[in-house]
């Protein structure tokens, strides 16, 4: 037997221990379940398990031992907590699972002919995912500003918006995660448009003419490097990329250009000076479907959620470690300042799974547990096609 095999031999042993050791623990936590279960007490401690922590920390001086230490607990006290609250049914007295519940119960079916808004002129690339996600001939209309969007759902004249949330060149877009946080309106869908910006003017303007260039900010900055090789253009800010096509048309000035798409150039009668404006070729927009209720669409596979976390050392990885122990896959997150609350934010959440499956209630009880506040935003298909 070489040295290899005998050290193999001994961590099979010692794993064997550990086996049995881990075996005793849940027992024992189960029975500590139970009598929570009597006595309406709720699974989560975060006070004792932080002391536990500490405690079993203390116990090496080694500081990486130490780190190893506290994964290691972290983890054994979330599978006991799932153990427990397979005993104890708690949840819908706390307000955010309570409000997920009632939301949940509610659900409606898709709207077979929907009224769909969006930001923008039409032309816009916001247009086209609406066209991308609902079909063709979808009855659908644009706002000058996202609030507007979501105050037209929330009187009732349409039956969902779509709104940009995410750019692959220049990331979040903060105004709609700051809308979401504010309405109680849920995310059902999503839809991928690929961006390809072009420099466009009036029939017979050339590039030496331009002085002016006009584009949402957006465009602006995912145009940056192109604009820069033009430093005497003046760059111009509008509500929306389309919008500013509609203005060059319309105001006739000839030393002014747009920075917008193909399909804004042709509505809009605009000759197009540069294709591909933008520096990221593979540059993409992803789009969220919003609904003022919540939909269980087939093919759902992801979750969107937002929760406000107490201000102490420690609370984002325990959040974090409830999703290592039930092996969910985290695909994004994303935080926003609270208004009012300094050095407080808002975290948004997307991971893989089903609000139906079964494992999946438990995690919702503790991700309310574990945060100050916890909404779930929606369960939606994650759209596959058209990135390249």
């Amino acid at each position: 037997m070489n040295d290899l095999e005998q050290y193999r031999q001994e961590i099979d042993a010692i794993d064997g221990e550990l086996v049995q050791l881990f075996l005793r623990r849940m027992e024992v936590t189960g029975k500590v379940g139970k009598w929570k279960q009597k006595n309406g007490v709720p699974v989560l401690d975060a006070a004792r398990e932080r002391r536990v922590i500490a405690a079993k920390t203390a116990l090496t001086d080694d500081p990486v031992r130490r780190a190893d230490l506290a994964e290691l607990y972290e983890t054994i006290m979330a599978i006991s907590r799932r153990q427990q609250r397979k005993l104890v049914r708690e949840g819908t007295e706390d307000p955010g699972y309570a409000a997920y519940a009632e939301a949940l119960a509610n659900a409606r079916t898709p709207v077979a002919s929907p009224r769909v808004v969006y930001q923008g002129e039409p032309g816009c690339y916001s247009e086209e995912a609406a066209v991308g996600f609902f079909g063709e001939g979808v009855e659908s209309w644009g706002c000058p500003w996202f609030s507007d969007v979501f105050a037209a759902l929330e009187r009732g004249e349409a039956d969902y918006a779509v709104l940009p949330i995410e750019n692959s060149s220049t990331g979040s877009i903060r105004q709609v995660y700051d809308l979401l946080a504010q309405y109680r309106y849920y995310v059902v869908g999503e839809y991928d448009v690929k961006v390809e910006h072009c420099l466009m003017a009036l029939p017979g303007v050339g590039l030496e003419d331009i002085r002016t260039v006009y584009s949402h900010e957006q465009g602006l900055m995912q145009s940056e490097r192109f604009l820069d090789t033009h430093r005497d253009w003046r760059r111009v800010p509008t509500l929306d990329t389309a919008g500013s096509a509609k203005q060059v048309a319309e105001s006739g000035e000839r030393t002014a250009a747009a920075i917008c798409s193909r399909r804004a150039a042709r509505l809009y009668g605009l000759n197009i000076l540069v294709e591909g404006t933008n520096h990221n070729s593979l540059n993409h927009t992803r789009f969220v479907v919003v609904s003022p209720v919540m939909e269980m669409r087939p093919g759902r596979n992801k979750i969107s959620a937002l929760f406000h976390l107490p201000h102490q050392s420690g609370s984002l990885h325990e959040i974090l470690t409830l999703f290592a122990v039930q092996g969910l896959n985290l695909l994004k997150i994303e935080s926003r300042p609270i208004p009012g609350r300094s050095w407080e934010y808002l975290f948004f959440l997307e991971f893989s799974g089903d609000l139906l499956s079964p494992a999946m209630d438990g995690v919702l009880h503790e991700l309310s547990q574990l945060s100050g506040e916890m909404r779930v935003l929606g369960n939606f298909q994650a759209y596959e096609g058209g990135a390249e």
